[in-house]
């Protein structure tokens, strides 16, 4: 009867309800030490909905995957606001500096095709424009050009790989 279990949790505050309790229950595995390791693991997302699989035996064995929330659900976390903006080209909801950027970055960057921070910033800015988010005061559009042009450098000199 081993299985795999996919949920959204809470970040670091997932409990034995729903919706990982009703999923557990019929396991063999201890649903309080499942839920005991996912918010350790989650702890870090605090309250961000996070994906997690959680993978069991039928000797109650179990482990688990989390993942990465969503871009837009870490930039809403990292600017503490609830909903993007009904027209993001024309009205805009919040502004992101660069090292706020930066941190959203160095938490998606497992999830994204970038091969590195100051990539997966360039990732971050598209889904800024989606959302109505400026970056640094402008439009997040312009987030690209102005990293190549080097007014961020201080913010990701020390994200770049080693040469």
């Amino acid at each position: 009867m081993a299985g795999t279990i996919e949920v959204l949790v809470p970040g670091g505050q997932a409990d034995p309800g729903p919706p990982l309790g009703p999923e557990l229950g019929p396991t063999p595995v201890d649903v309080q030490a499942v839920v005991n390791e996912i918010n350790e693991q989650t702890a870090a997302f605090d309250g961000t909905e996070v994906p997690v699989t959680v993978d069991y035996d039928d000797d109650g064995a179990f482990g688990i995957e989390v993942g990465v929330p969503p871009t837009a659900a870490l930039i809403k976390d990292e600017l503490g606001f609830e909903t993007g903006s009904g027209e993001p080209n024309e009205e805009f909801v919040a502004d992101m500096s660069a090292a706020q950027l930066k941190t959203v970055a160095e938490q998606k960057l497992p999830d994204l095709l970038a091969y590195d921070v100051r990539n997966a910033a360039k990732e971050v800015a598209g889904t800024c424009v989606s959302l109505g988010v400026t970056v640094e005061g402008e439009d997040a559009r312009t987030f690209n050009e102005r990293l190549a042009n080097g007014e961020f450098d201080d913010t990701f000199a020390e994200a770049e790989p080693a040469a």
